[in-house]
């Protein structure tokens, strides 16, 4: 029997990197009438698309995908951007009666979107500026002890070599004049108008990294390296935040003869790998998965997902023509 909630579904889809989160997405809006919605501070970036692993046109099967393509490198990411822009995707996916399906990579975004954020000053570069000139004038760890100084709670939690949250937290101290912990305690409005639903894909470890090692070798034979040197013959600035995703780097380095090709593929692979731990450790902590044992391009686990979505009830989700029907 289906729940009685008149709020239509929101899916979530979550796991590790090379997963199959992309394509159990796509098969899961063929069939429940659904889009799919990024949930990846990658894939927001316009030219930055085979190595952030962004579906291609012929992969998404004529399926609608939100929120990728829509920064430049130069542009910040930040939780509270991409929640602002999911919650107008929401709205239009919500007239439109369509299923909205989250394919979540960036576990913080995801989080930011369902429980909300504390209401947090806007950046001040005129601030960061002068917080880079103070790190630069003293000793290593100069920032991490500011910080201590004032937030010792948020210094806990940001390494002492992490420049760019540690300036964030610091800057918020000072404007607001409240430790940002204590900011980030109340104030939170969570997503309203929606029921949540997570989906956890959990493949076998040694099954993963083979996948890792398999994409990588594939994203390589796409043209990867080319994408690189396509995107520094742009002049961009090399320090924007995208050539340190991943891949990028490693490339960036194969091009200034710094690293082989082989060297850098391997490098990639480390890399990944240990992407995907801190990517599963996240979401083991997000409340209220429902876990699958598998990849989501098994065409066993996604029938064992479609009937446990079935069981949630699809109130408010009109069906796609032709879709097949499954008993619950």
């Amino acid at each position: 029997m289906k729940p009685e909630n008149s709020q239509p579904l929101l899916v979530a889809i979550v796991g590790p990197t090379a997963s199959g989160k992309s394509a159990l997405g796509i098969w899961l809006a063929e069939r429940l009438g659904g889009e799919v919605v990024a949930c990846d501070s990658t894939q927001l970036y316009r030219g930055f698309d085979i190595g952030t692993a962004k579906p291609r046109a012929a992969e998404r099967r004529g399926v609608a995908h939100h929120l990728m393509d829509l920064l430049d490198p130069g542009e910040a990411a930040t939780s509270g951007g991409y929640r602002e822009r999911a919650l107008a995707v929401l709205e239009d996916l919500r007239r439109r009666k369509r299923l909205p399906i989250f394919t979540v990579g960036t576990g913080l975004y995801l989080r930011a979107l369902l429980d909300g954020l504390a209401e947090v000053p806007q950046r001040s570069q005129e601030l960061r500026e002068r917080l880079r000139a103070s790190t630069d004038a003293h000793a290593s760890g100069h920032l991490h002890r500011m910080l201590r100084r004032l937030d010792p709670h948020a210094a806990q939690k940001i390494a002492p070599a992490d420049e760019q949250k540690l300036i964030r937290a610091i800057e918020v101290c000072l404007l607001t004049q409240k430790p940002l912990s204590e900011l980030q305690r109340s104030g939170h409005k969570p997503l309203e108008g929606w029921r949540a639903v997570k989906i956890g894909l959990i493949p076998p470890r040694e099954n993963l990294y083979e996948r890792i090692h398999a994409r990588t070798a594939s994203m390589l034979d796409q043209g990867w390296l080319r994408e690189v040197e396509g995107l520094l013959g742009r002049s961009l600035d090399e320090n924007a935040k995208p050539f340190d995703f991943i891949g990028y780097r490693e490339l960036r380095a194969v091009l200034r003869n710094e690293l082989s090709l082989e060297q850098a593929r391997e490098v990639i692979e480390r890399a990944t790998r240990r992407y995907a731990k801190r990517q599963l450790t996240w979401f083991r902590k997000e409340a209220g998965v429902e876990w699958f044992a598998g990849f989501g391009d098994e065409g066993d686990l996604q029938d064992a997902i479609f009937r446990f979505l079935e069981s949630q009830g699809s109130q408010g989700v009109e069906r796609s023509r032709g879709a097949r029907k499954r008993s619950v």
